[in-house]
């Protein structure tokens, strides 16, 4: 009797080591997917901060562009 129920709770013993060893490496796993899942989003976030920041900084160029070939079309057109 002592012996199958020592059988008993060795058995079970291995069978919950399996499972939780199973689990652990699932939630490996999924730590892997979801680290993935977060340096796409970063890399999303990062390329539109790109975008506005080059945006931003084109329009500006374009305006100072602008600014100073006015300055260059008043001092070489004719004077009266």
């Amino acid at each position: 009797m002592k012996s199958i129920f020592l059988r008993i709770i060795l058995l079970g013993a291995v069978l919950s080591f399996v499972g939780s060893a199973a689990r652990a490496q699932e939630s490996a796993k999924q730590d892997i997917k979801d680290a993935g899942h977060d340096t796409k989003s970063a890399a999303k976030h990062t390329g539109k901060a790109v975008k506005k920041t080059a945006k931003k900084v084109t329009h500006k160029s374009a305006h100072k562009v602008r600014k100073g070939s006015e300055k260059v079309e008043d001092k070489t057109a004719p004077q009266p």
